[in-house]
């Protein structure tokens, strides 16, 4: 990127700007999901040829990607506060480590709650079931070596680290793994059904490296860096995308919906255009309101966690593979308006709840007064 020379000192910019356009791009994909979910569960098998469950699903591989991507800023983020505050390489990795196994905690303590819930029909082996709560886990476990770097250095080796991951995926897919114990291989290798380190864990490092370089830059620049941003994007999306169809591979064997280096930057590209636009739009004053779509980034751990549950458990059972798509655009709009009411009541809550006690409380007595 152009604009002036990079320079290791922190972003002076207010924060809520910086919160409220990186919510509003995991809002978005929370929203993405959303839907994806819904019609992945609920429509009906004979429509799942159809376009509109075609278009659904081909959005729905987004949202993953984007989590994996922003966790990766943020956990740049911690990493060039550590460094600012001085602290030594071995006590940043360490401080690294630690947001590694809180979300490991979060993601096993997440695959715990589905197997209860549904308890007697999930077989035990769903506790470790490798999910993109697990990949975050993992690869900011890998990635958190990184702390031991400058935030400068971080930008260049996260870079190259994210392209390395995406492009050994394809020869990893294809290691005889043998006798190696099925969890290992859930945790590295492509497979349509996990979320192996292998090619997620390239939008970790990315990430890692775009929130690295986002706090090198100066304030008076971010807005014409995130210019270059989109610009970078749209030049790699279309690059990889116009490459994809050429038909030219470098590999012997290669499933592009799987384990593609050319797919993972179709949608790195695609997420640096998003972020470049959500940036230079939350600059307008109109856009400093409150949004329905960043009210799902502000609370998105807790509406991925609900919905899941709600869509592929036990409660809404009987709509599953049974819905048109007329039914399942609808159940898509209700699953959506009950995800953003739980949204909104989680960060109001301290206001709700003073106002449910209010209403248990009796009302206040008049003092008597004596006579004499």
């Amino acid at each position: 990127m152009t604009g002036g020379p990079l320079r290791a000192q922190k972003i002076v910019m207010p924060a809520n700007r910086r919160l409220l356009y990186l919510d509003w791009i995991r809002g978005l994909a929370a929203l993405i999901m959303l839907q994806g979910h819904v019609f992945h569960s609920f429509i009906r098998n004979d429509l799942r040829e159809s376009n509109p469950y075609v278009f659904s699903q081909f959005l729905g591989g987004l949202p993953p990607a984007v989590f994996l991507f922003l966790t990766g800023v943020t956990f740049g983020f911690l990493m060039h506060s550590q460094e600012r505050k001085g602290v030594s390489p071995g006590a940043r990795w360490l401080v690294s480590l630690r947001r590694a196994g809180y979300l490991f905690l979060i993601a096993f303590a997440f695959r715990l709650q589905l197997w209860a819930m549904s308890w007697g029909q999930s077989p035990t082996s769903d506790l470790l079931r490798v999910d993109v709560l697990n990949c975050m886990g993992f690869a900011l476990a890998v990635m958190s070596m990184m702390s031991l770097f400058t935030t400068i250095d971080r930008v260049r080796l996260c870079a190259i680290l994210g392209i390395a991951i995406a492009c050994a995926s394809p020869l990893v897919s294809q290691i005889e793994w043998g006798d190696t114990p099925w969890i290992v291989k859930s945790y590295l290798a492509p497979d349509h059904l996990f979320f192996g380190f292998f090619p997620w864990g390239a939008f970790i490092a990315f990430g890692l490296s775009f929130g690295s370089l986002l706090r090198t830059v100066d304030h008076e620049q971010t807005p014409q860096a995130m210019l270059w941003v989109g610009l970078v994007g749209l030049v790699t999306a279309f690059g990889a995308y116009t490459f994809s169809n050429l038909g030219i591979s470098l590999y012997p064997k290669s499933d592009f919906w799987l384990d593609s280096p050319l797919l993972v930057l179709i949608k790195v590209g695609v997420i640096l255009i998003a972020v470049s636009f959500a940036f230079l739009w939350h600059r307008q004053p109109s856009a400093q309101s409150w949004s329905w779509i960043r009210q799902f980034g502000v609370t998105s751990l807790l509406v991925y966690w609900v919905h899941i549950e709600l869509v592929y458990g036990r409660w809404l059972s009987s709509w599953k593979e049974s819905l048109t798509i007329e039914q399942t655009l609808l159940a898509s709009a209700g699953i959506i308006g009950l995800m953003l009411l739980l949204s909104v009541l989680r960060t109001n809550y301290p206001r709700v709840r003073t106002a449910i006690v209010s209403l248990w409380q009796p009302a206040p007595q008049p003092e008597r007064v004596s006579g004499d």
